[in-house]
């Protein structure tokens, strides 16, 4: 189906948002790389829909809907509509932009116990904020698990609410539910979505039953603390399967296990006065509220060790084994969506090896100004013959250590007379999405000197992630 998409690439959908290239595709909806100036923000995602006349208000109401919520781990909608691309007639909507999605990296490596809990938590609480609402996801899928910036995010584009008819033109899957082919959308659907995806985490390909009529699946490969939940999650009668509440109660450590790894107290702070012990006639009626003390405490706990985990589970090597996460919220909290960490002046200090260090002491600074943790001293790298801002990327600490070895991006930039970035082409991508839109977005606030031509210049712009900080540095490209 890529043909019949990309065909439409360099198209503007109503004369606002540019079709400048083809992301991924399906029988039933093709996904571009945009802008969205009203936002301004220079990446989002477009998805284009073929109209159904019969299904087209809907559609445009379930749009209108997700556009409303607010969650952290929900992917932003900015704006939906009709349009006509030939003689073909679409539905499109404007997304936050991803990365990366778990369908990318599943091909790679199959993800461990510890990282399928991680990974949980944030889609469990996302659910539970949907299923309040009377809404479902509808789609959960790998491919609809997608990371931003580091954070964990559930595709919006697909929410409509519980008890709606299935009709849609796309095709029926192992993701769908049985009760799907003759009813509706509902929060059990959801969780038959959610077993399925958990089974493909841990053994990189979706479940296949001995036949068509059996009411089990092979479960062998599955860690034996997850056996149990995801057989309840792929029960045939929806009302056997468990909640989003029953699943958080199994996935989410003991009130017991959270206590107890608790930080210790400041010693700095103040020593709470200690209150005289109950006798044991008063025992009993003092226990409820200690008990309700302690969620409160494992709630604090589960979040600071979410946070610390860092969300890698988007931007990890392969070899990596440390945990994946995505910071878990109350849903009644609603979070600013994060802004991108690309380019920044703003310094990070990040410890170098001495000898970096003593070698980049004995040399005179460099003229221009770029965060400290972004430029390693090494003599093959310096300023450009023309360059007179030189745009490091900023990259997040939790991004730069995922990074094993370097990672190369080359991106060509188009430079006018008076020394201004006016284009950029990714050259080399390098393997990772993520670092090549650090790249780009760096790229084109380079500054180069005024040329006395007035015909364009072309310069290759080569950028090098590793552990240690970032560097660039611009070569006249090949013919």
């Amino acid at each position: 189906m890529t043909e019949v998409w990309t065909k439409w690439e360099g198209q503007v959908i109503n004369g606002i948002f540019p079709l400048r290239r083809f992301l991924s595709g399906s029988d039933h909806s093709g996904v571009f790389l945009t802008e969205c100036k009203a936002e301004g923000l220079p990446n989002a995602a477009l998805k284009l829909v073929p109209a159904i006349p019969t299904l087209t208000e809907a559609q445009l109401s379930y749009w209108r809907t997700a556009a409303s919520l607010s969650h952290p781990h929900l992917i932003r909608l900015f704006d939906w509509g009709r349009c006509q691309l030939g003689e073909r007639h679409f539905l499109f909507v404007v997304m936050e932009y991803a990365e990366q999605n778990l369908s990318q990296i599943l091909p790679r490596r199959a993800l461990s116990a510890g990282e399928v809990r991680e990974m949980l938590l944030p889609i469990l609480d996302t659910l539970g904020f949907l299923h309040r609402k009377s809404l479902v996801q509808g789609q959960l899928k790998p491919a609809n698990v997608l990371g931003v910036n580091d954070r964990l995010k559930l595709a919006s584009d697909t929410i409509r609410p519980a008890g709606e008819s299935t009709a849609s033109i796309a095709q029926s899957s192992v993701y769908d539910p049985p009760e799907a082919r003759d009813g509706s959308f509902s929060a059990a659907g959801d969780i038959w979505s959610l077993g399925i995806t958990m089974i493909e985490a841990f053994t990189q390909h979706p479940p296949a039953w001995p036949d068509k009529g059996s009411d089990t699946v092979a479960l062998t490969s599955l860690p034996p603390t997850f056996v149990g939940i995801v057989r309840r999650c792929l029960n045939r009668s929806p009302a056997e399967r468990p909640t989003v509440a029953d699943l958080e109660d199994q996935i989410k450590p003991s009130p017991q296990v959270s206590a107890a790894s608790a930080p210790r107290p400041d010693a700095s702070r103040p020593t709470p006065v200690a209150r005289k012990a109950p006798d044991r006639a008063t025992a009993p009626k003092e226990a409820p509220k200690q008990r309700a003390i302690v969620p409160a405490i494992a709630t604090s706990v589960v979040v600071l060790l979410a946070v610390l985990a860092g969300l890698r589970l988007f931007h990890r090597h392969p070899d990596s084994q440390q945990p994946a996460s995505s910071t878990p919220r109350d849903s009644s909290t609603t979070l600013p969506a994060q802004k991108p960490e690309t380019s920044s002046s703003r310094p990070v200090e990040v410890p170098s090896p001495s000898s970096n260090a003593n070698h980049a002491a004995s040399k005179p600074a460099p003229s221009r100004a770029v965060p400290r943790q972004s430029v390693r001293a090494r003599p093959s790298v310096s300023a450009s013959p023309s360059g007179l801002h030189e745009e490091i990327p900023n990259v997040p600490r939790s991004a730069r250590e995922t990074i094993h070895g370097h990672i190369r991006v080359a991106v060509r930039v188009t430079v006018d007379k008076a020394g201004n970035v006016v284009g950029e082409t990714l050259e080399v991508p390098g393997p990772s999405n993520y670092f090549a839109r650090l790249a780009t977005e760096a790229a084109r606030k380079w500054k180069f000197a005024p040329a006395e031509k007035q015909a364009p210049r072309k310069w290759l712009l080569r950028f090098e992630f590793t552990r240690g900080g970032t560097t660039a540095h611009a070569t006249p490209p090949r013919s």
